[in-house]
Formats: structure tokens, C-alpha cells, sequence
């Protein structure tokens, strides 16, 4: 049986004594939580992970990043490598989100590098995939989910697989207040998990971990997640408060399926 796992991205939010703030309430809310039901991840910006990872310290709620490079050290001005995040206390990483590919560039190939490189240094990747709204109308969702899955984790496999979480970000879904309903979120994430039956093998796409993210709310998860192969949620607006995220999380542990 699949445990879910929630994450919330906070994205380009939150200054160091406002991450510090909102774990310190989350620590709070989720103090009494039956983490045998659900995994719990925090990413804060890089410049806050290490004051988080010490509200976080000696709690079952994970910290992840939400991007990383894939060498270890060198000449890279602006980039932070999987050594620094592991120093800094996080256990995930989240790669190849929509926005890292919309702005800066993101590509299968480099996916696959950060892949490789955060399983390397022993750190959990969250790997994205979607389609924008004008692939979505164009009945392209499936033919880029493949294109995604198969370029990002290309010459990697099933331990390397078994070892991340992956994330559907319906990109038309994202801080538009627009949310895939639970049976489209099911229809893709079953197709994620044929695809990879057909990547690797049935025991392997079994196991494997498909979150969902796009505009998550407390009004929704539970029956998001209630749909067979919806395993969790990548959240971004709703994680930026105590109250929204830690409903969230709380909901999404009561789901039993």
C-alpha cells in the first residue's frame, strides 16, 4: 500500500523569519498527526532551509529544496549542489517543476542529470511533469506526459525509480484557482502509472509514488486523493499558511483507501 505523501512548495515566498514563522505553526498544528498515514514535506527557499531543517529537527516532517545542480561542487555562480542541500538537512528535492521549464530553460536532459545526481547524495527527487493549458486543448496531455517520463528518467532504473516521488502539475492548474476534477487527475495519473508498468514493470509502477499539484485546497484533497492512484499533493498557494496547508495535511491523513 501506497503512503501519500503532501509537499508544499513555497516557491519565491517567505523571508527567513517568515519560513522560520510558518514551521514553527505547522510544527504546532501537526504535532499530534499519525504520520503512519502520510509523509510531510516542507521546501523553503534555499536561503531558509537551514533554519527550517532546526524547527524541523527531531519531527517527522521531512525538507526538501526546490531545484538543484547536478555536480557536486565547481565554477557555478548561482547554482546550489546536492551536497549543500544534504548539509543544510533536506531529505527531497523537487525537479523539473513547470516554472523551472517555462523560465529558466528546464529540459528532459537536465532533469535527468539532477535525477541521477540528488539520488547519488541519497536525497528523495519530487519530479514534475504536465502540460500547459494550450497542450491540454489540443489533446496533447498524454503524448507530453510521456515525452516527460521518458526523457527525464531515460537510462535510469527501476531502483533508481522506486527511489523518487512523481508529481502531475497540470500547468493550466497552477495559481489559477482552476483544478483538475479528482476523475481527470485519476484518468492522467493512471496513465502515468500504465506508462511506467510499460517503462519497467507492474511491481514496480505499484509502488511508485504520483502526487498531484494544482491549485490544492482543503475543499479538495480528500477526494483527490481518494481516487486510486492519486498518492498525495505537491501544494503551492495553500502551503503558504498554517491553517490552509495544515488542513491539507491533516484531511489527506484521514483518507483511507
Amino acid at each position: 500500500m501506497r503512503k501519500s505523501i503532501i509537499a508544499g512548495n513555497w516557491k519565491m515566498y517567505k523571508t527567513i523569519n517568515e519560513a522560520i514563522d510558518l514551521a514553527n505553526g505547522l510544527k504546532r498544528e501537526l504535532f499530534k498527526l499519525n504520520f503512519s498515514s502520510v509523509d510531510v514535506v516542507l521546501c523553503p527557499g534555499y536561503c531558509a532551509l537551514s533554519e527550517v531543517a532546526e524547527v524541523l529537527n527531531e519531527t517527522d516532517i521531512g525538507l526538501g529544496a526546490q531545484d538543484v545542480y547536478w555536480q557536486d561542487e565547481g565554477a557555478f555562480t548561482g547554482e546550489v549542489s546536492p551536497v549543500m542541500l544534504k548539509d543544510a538537512g533536506c531529505q527531497y528535492v523537487i525537479i523539473g517543476h513547470s516554472e523551472r521549464r517555462q523560465f529558466f530553460g528546464e529540459t528532459n536532459q537536465t532533469v535527468n542529470k539532477k535525477i541521477r545526481a540528488s539520488l547519488k547524495h541519497g536525497l528523495t527527487p519530487i519530479v514534475c511533469v504536465g502540460e500547459n493549458l494550450q497542450e491540454r486543448e489540443a489533446g496533447q496531455t498524454f503524448n507530453l506526459i510521456k515525452n516527460h517520463l521518458q526523457g527525464s528518467f531515460e537510462g535510469l532504473g527501476a531502483e533508481a525509480l522506486l527511489k523518487t516521488v512523481i508529481a502531475y502539475e497540470p500547468v493550466w492548474a497552477i495559481g489559477t484557482g482552476k483544478t483538475a476534477t479528482p476523475d481527470e487527475a485519476q484518468e492522467v495519473h493512471q496513465y502515468i502509472r500504465q506508462l511506467l508498468k510499460e517503462m519497467y514493470d507492474e511491481e514496480t509502477a505499484g509502488q511508485i509514488r504520483i502526487q498531484y499539484g494544482g491549485s490544492v485546497k482543503p475543499e479538495n484533497i480528500a477526494e483527490l486523493i481518494g481516487k486510486p492512484d492519486v498518492d498525495g499533493a505537491l501544494v503551492g498557494g495553500a502551503s503558504l499558511k498554517v491553517d490552509s496547508f495544515s488542513a491539507i495535511v491533516i484531511k489527506a491523513s484521514e483518507v483511507v483507501k
